[in-house]
């Protein structure tokens, strides 16, 4: 996937926090348990961290390696989505009487895709090699125009996910 489809996904993820917290809050609270409403809050706020990380990560696929950025993302959308939705599930099934029991072993699963994911940023970053240009300097005359400039400015294309 690419720096579009990566920030597309994020953009769902982040708004749906948005949209998931307002339903708990205010459709939610008083018609569950206070301890559902908590369970409902750790997996929101678990949601939006891990979208929050996952948009900081995207912006650094300029400097880590491809891989790690993959899988960082792979592992934290889908951790997201067994971790969170099982918590967001176990809440509102409550309110129909309907027992989650069988569906619980997905909280566990979620958390550990979790971690993996931040296990791929500790590797991305022990494996961390920075391409500074030694002893390069960029000296301008008075003759270099502004355009002339600008024109060697670095850009960064999709491409590099």
């Amino acid at each position: 996937m690419n720096t579009k489809g990566f920030l597309i996904t994020i953009g769902i993820s982040g708004a749906l926090t948005i949209m998931i917290g307002g339903f708990g809050s205010h459709l939610l609270n008083g018609n569950i348990s206070e301890a559902k409403l908590e369970m409902w809050d750790t997996a929101l706020m678990f949601h939006m961290m891990h979208t929050l990380a996952l948009l900081a990560i995207t912006f650094m696929n300029r400097y880590l390696k491809r891989y790690y950025v993959q899988m960082v993302y792979y592992f934290f959308v889908i951790g997201i989505i067994f971790f969170s939705g099982s918590l967001y599930l176990n809440a509102i099934l409550d309110l129909n009487g309907i027992d989650f029991s069988a569906y619980k072993f997905f909280t566990p699963i979620g958390a550990i895709l979790l971690i993996v994911g931040w296990v791929f940023i500790i590797v991305a970053g022990v494996t961390y090699k920075h391409n500074k240009q030694h002893g390069v300097k960029h000296l301008e005359t008075e003759s270099t125009t502004p355009s002339k400039r600008h024109q060697g400015s670095h850009s960064h294309s999709d491409s590099d996910l």
